[in-house]
């Protein structure tokens, strides 16, 4: 697997994954976070996560609820973290494989552009 650009994933469609692959190497991993805004590699390798601060709760719920539209369209659903009332943070892993696949950055990159549009 090659390391893809933002656009490059956010083009793509996420596919159903109910295991039987490989996840993906932890190098390629951390070539792939590396180019998505924000995003950070958990240490075992196996995640990505993002967070936000936001202005209050309102905000908070808004982005939230606009990830939930885009990952249930993808058919590949984060984990949601909401603390203090406007910390949020997203995890991404493909559950079925015990690791990261394309899914978890093609979400990333969209989660990304819907931060933009909901954020600004």
């Amino acid at each position: 697997m090659e390391v893809q650009t933002p656009s490059e994933l956010t083009a793509k469609k996420c596919k159903p994954c109910e295991g039987g692959v490989d996840p993906c190497t932890p190098e390629y991993a951390a070539e792939q976070v590396q180019r998505l805004e924000g995003w950070t590699l958990s240490d075992d390798g196996k995640m990505i996560s993002r967070s936000w601060r936001l202005k209050n709760f309102a905000q908070a719920m808004k982005l939230l609820n606009a990830v939930a539209e885009i990952a249930e369209e993808d058919g590949h659903h984060p984990d949601f973290h909401l603390t203090g009332f406007r910390n949020v943070r997203i995890d991404l892993t493909t559950h079925a494989i015990g690791g990261l696949s394309e899914n978890d950055f093609i979400l990333a990159a969209k989660i990304n552009q819907v931060a933009d549009t909901v954020l600004a």
